[in-house]
Formats: C-alpha cells, structure tokens, sequence
C-alpha cells in the first residue's frame, strides 16, 4: 500500500540557482529545539565565518529525519526547475545550531565541502521584531539574510532578502553567498544550518 504524501506549499526565485522556501511544520519545529543543546565539547564557532558566540554543534542524522518529509518535496521541485527526471538523493553532512544575539553577524561567505546547504528559524523574538519594524534603511534589516548571485547590472536579480518568521526553511547550493545582518536587540534569535551532499551526483553528468 502506498502512503500518500502530504500536501505542501513551497515557492522558488526566478534567478540563478533553484533556490526552495518552505514552512516548518510546528511539530517538527519542537523536535529540532529538542536536540539544541549548549554543551561545550559541541561547540563550532572556531569551524565557522560567522562572528556568533554561541554556535553548537547537532546530531544531523536525527535532523535528516526530522527534515526528510521537506527534502521529498524539496526534491519535486529540483527536477521541475532544472527540467530532471533524476531527482537527487540527498543526505545530510552537518548540522549545527546559532544562538545569535545583540551585535552578532555572519559576514558574506559560501559553504564548503558539501553540495546544498539549508537554513531554518526556530525563534525570532518580538524585540527584533521591532528592531526590524523600525529600521528605516533601504534593505531588509537588522537580523535579516541576505543571498547574492552574480554581479549587479540592469534588468538582472542579483540578490534576494528575506526577514526570517518561524519555521522558514530555505535551500540553496553550497556556492551560494550569503550574510546575516547584526541587531541591537537584547535578544536572542534561533535559527538551524544544515549542510547536505547529494549521493547520486554522478548521474547528473551522464
């Protein structure tokens, strides 16, 4: 018998790379905060770019179950947007979580050793809120991601912005650049990276 798959909306950017947005469902939400742990011996910020204090590391296997439901999906629209009949088979490589808090940021950088990368939002306080409400600047925002590709020039997207909610999942290549914004807000935002390689990258090139 077969189980049917639960319905999803999920949108991607008409520019370079398939780049997905997808929302957490709340359930699973509660089950990555379950295995976000301030433990010292898991701590990754000396591996990583960005200036974030509190950066630790998570079992990604036990996040690859959790985020697998997403990755189908994920999936479905890699070979639309790429025109496939071969859908990549993805596994998760790393995973790790950021505590971010007032005048932490993450500068332009790109992944290694992997093949996409994903960001998700467990907690976005209602200070930054309204931090964000009331910058008057001409981007995002203050604890806002920023993705770039390309160079800037007419009639072309070179860059997308996003003011993270909870449960916002997006993935994208590895090669993607990407930065975070600092804030001012006594606060702290909570958001999980993943990084994944794609198993079956040699038929892609047949």
């Amino acid at each position: 018998m077969v189980k049917s798959m639960k319905t999803y909306n999920y949108k991607y950017y008409f520019w370079g790379p398939y780049f997905f947005h997808i929302k957490i469902d709340p359930k699973d939400i509660k089950l990555l905060k379950k295995l976000c742990h301030r433990k010292k011996e898991r701590l990754t910020r000396h591996t990583l770019a960005g200036d974030i204090k509190d950066e630790y590391g998570l079992e990604h296997r036990k996040v690859q179950t959790i985020l697998q439901e997403y990755l189908k999906v994920y999936q479905e629209g890699y070979c639309q947007w790429y025109n496939s009949k071969i859908k990549p088979e993805i596994k998760t490589k790393s995973a790790w979580v950021n505590y971010m808090k007032a005048g932490d940021y993450n500068p332009v950088h790109v992944h290694q050793d992997c093949d996409l990368s994903s960001v998700i939002y467990l907690d976005i306080p209602d200070l930054l809120k309204k931090e964000i409400k009331q910058y008057e600047g001409t981007t995002k925002g203050p604890g806002c991601i920023s993705f770039y590709y390309g160079e800037i020039a007419p009639y072309t997207i070179s860059n997308l912005e996003f003011t993270p909610e909870i449960g916002d999942m997006f993935i994208f290549p590895y090669s993607l650049r990407h930065c975070v914004n600092p804030y001012k807000s006594k606060c702290e935002r909570v958001s999980v990276a993943v990084n994944y390689v794609i198993t079956n990258r040699e038929l892609f090139s047949k």
